[in-house]
């Protein structure tokens, strides 16, 4: 079995085990952005390494999404509150 294919199949098998159904949102969007990421990047360049950097790239980039909706949320109930107190 190759390397890539390897990287793919303990992610995938990481990520069957570890489920989702207790995690937070900013969890789950940072595991599935771990989980992309690094699958992505170990099948395109076909390096442990290479896969290793785009699970910690995707990762990030997960929190932020989570971390930009969490303050849109934010926003938008207090301008719910803003509106109901007038």
């Amino acid at each position: 079995m190759s390397d890539t294919r390897m990287f793919a199949a303990i992610i995938g098998a990481a990520a069957i085990l570890a489920g989702c159904a207790g995690m937070t949102d900013e969890q789950q969007r940072m595991a599935s952005g771990a989980a992309i990421g690094g699958v992505a990047a170990g099948a395109v360049s076909g390096s442990w390494g290479w896969g290793l950097a785009g699970a910690a790239v995707g990762a990030g980039t997960g929190f932020l999404i989570e971390s930009q909706r969490e303050r849109e949320r934010e926003a938008f109930d207090r301008g719910v509150d803003q509106g109901r107190s007038q």
